[in-house]
């Protein structure tokens, strides 16, 4: 027998522990107004995934370094959505304005977060706090999305909480798998970061206000209402705004960066290509950068590229094989030789090859090697080409004109596989020469380049030659922009299979400016006294550079 004497413990209602659950009154069907809920959580994830990736792309082009940048961006964000779920249970008790809010602020700061970024790197030189902030502050306002979703979900029909969360974080993971795919796809290749970035946040926008003006009204006094139309509308115009100014931004961002001779700027499926210097005249005033970095000053490549190939051309050189180089300098060295037969240039970009080609001082620059019938091209990336079938082609020579091995998407093609790939395709007697970033300035990169060589069962014989800062990302203590720069020595390893390659070029050589066997001779021993012994081998699983 129950003892009616004691009263019972009354649980308040839902509503009076802090958290909206009374049905609402939706201009639809139940059914309906659920499935609007998931879209919205479909299209907020797929936004929220662009934002991500944009901030992850843009801070390897600016910064470099894409390992650390990804995790940067990543860890913080991660980080920022534990703590934004956190704060969603302060606005538990009005849902649809929480979220109507953080889906206005989550439009405007991640739409111009690209523009932020590059601004900061354009006139601050450091983009890397930043890249910090946006991410931390995005992660915030992301992570707050689901738990208030959450109510509003349970408020249209109540159901389990495992059900209603198991539908929520399905229509969250398929929106990142859809804004996953559009962006390296759809956005960047047909809008750019900073245009994307800004179409995503108008999206976002719509559909976060739309579900919540429209769906739930009922539940905003008409003061919350007008607020939210109100800010609504303000992050439209002014997203607007900064999509009609753009190109006008990146023009002024991209002179304060370069300086004012921005002749070519063009962003192909693999970098951003920029050209400065004047259209005619001297092309010693011509710079080339490849996503920010400092690839060709006019001023000095010869002594780079001159450096690079008269070395390994002592030997035979019938055949010639130039992995990278697809400005067509190092090629031009080559074709200096009467007796080549043939050379291939396997270059990743086709924009380069089409800007060597067409652009007349760059053309200029590499004296119309693309016009010489014994060049040939392969636009493809070298290791790939290196391992394919097509390649049985053997070389006496071997050019590595690479990009720095301290940028990482360049580490694959200084590593013991790659070196070992090479060795496969030199003829008997066959010489390689590798680019290994600078030997003073970063000398334990330098050395782990030459250390990878032996690995890979080569001889080696080190050298280094100055010149201007090149292969480095742009900052403020950089040189960007044209003149002569600051003083930087180039690391070389020549490399073959049998003996230690003598050090020399023929007295001969046709075009020399800058070289002769006694300055390589003095080079080489410059590099010997800055030998770091005892480091590993970089490899794919294991890479070295940093």
């Amino acid at each position: 027998m129950i003892d009616r004497s004691v009263p019972r413990r009354v649980l308040p209602a839902p509503e009076s522990r802090g958290v909206a659950t009374r049905p609402a009154a939706l201009p639809v069907r139940p059914r309906t107004g659920r499935l609007l809920v998931l879209a919205t959580v479909f299209v907020c994830a797929a936004c929220g995934l662009v934002y991500e990736l944009e901030l992850l792309a843009l801070g390897s082009y600016l910064i470099g370094d894409s390992v650390t940048q990804a995790s940067i961006v990543l860890s913080v964000m991660v980080f920022a959505m534990g703590v934004g779920s956190l704060l969603a249970k302060r606005l538990r008790r009005r849902p649809a304005l929480g979220f109507g809010a953080i889906e206005a602020a989550l439009a405007l700061i991640g739409g111009l977060s690209a523009m932020a970024l590059y601004a900061s790197f354009a006139w601050l030189g450091e983009s890397r706090p930043a890249l910090v902030a946006f991410s931390f502050a995005i992660g915030v306002l992301i992570g707050a999305e689901i738990p208030l979703l959450m109510v509003l979900i349970q408020r249209i029909r109540r159901q389990d909480a495992g059900g209603a969360v198991a539908d929520l974080f399905a229509a969250d993971y398929v929106g990142a798998l859809v804004g996953g795919l559009a962006f390296p796809f759809l956005l960047l290749p047909l809008l750019g970061q900073l245009t994307g970035a800004l179409l995503t946040g108008t999206v976002n926008t719509l559909a976060g206000g739309g579900l919540v003006l429209w769906l739930f009204r009922h539940d905003l006094s008409r003061r919350s209402r007008w607020l939210l139309i109100g800010a609504n509308v303000a992050v439209l115009a002014v997203l607007a705004s900064a999509t009609v100014l753009a190109d006008d931004f990146e023009r002024v961002a991209r002179r304060a960066v370069y300086g004012g001779e921005v002749r070519v700027a063009v962003q192909t499926g693999v970098q951003e290509l920029v050209l400065t210097g004047p259209g005619t005249g001297s092309p010693r005033s011509l710079d080339l950068y490849l996503d920010g970095r400092l690839r060709v000053s006019g001023y000095d490549e010869y002594r780079y590229h001159e450096a690079l190939v008269h070395p390994a051309m002592t030997g035979p050189h019938t055949r010639v094989l130039v992995l990278g180089g697809g400005d067509g300098l190092a090629a031009r060295e080559v074709l200096r030789y009467p007796d080549v037969a043939s050379v291939t240039v396997v270059e990743l970009d086709p924009g380069v090859v089409r800007l060597a080609r067409t652009d007349p001082m760059l053309s200029r620059l590499n004296a119309g090697a693309y016009a010489d019938p014994r060049l040939g091209v392969v636009t493809q990336d070298a290791f790939r080409w290196l391992r394919g079938p097509d390649t049985r082609e053997r070389f006496d020579v071997i050019v590595s004109d690479l990009p720095d091995p301290g940028i990482t998407p360049s580490t694959k093609l200084y590593s013991q596989e790659f070196y070992g790939l090479a060795v496969r395709a030199l003829r008997p007697g066959g010489r390689i020469a590798v680019h290994a970033g600078p030997l003073a300035g970063r000398p334990r990169i330098y050395w782990t380049v030459e250390t990878t060589l032996r690995a890979a069962g080569l001889r080696t014989a080190p050298y280094s030659a100055g010149g201007r800062l090149t292969g480095f990302a742009a900052g403020p203590d950089r040189t960007l922009g044209g003149g002569a720069g600051p003083p930087q020595d180039w690391g070389f390893v020549l490399a073959a299979r049998a003996t230690v390659p003598e050090l020399r070029v023929d007295r001969d050589t046709p075009g020399l400016r800058s070289l002769s066997t006694r300055t390589l001779q003095d080079a080489t021993r410059d590099a010997e006294r800055t030998r770091l012994d005892g480091l590993p081998p970089s490899t794919l699983p294991h890479p070295r550079y940093s």
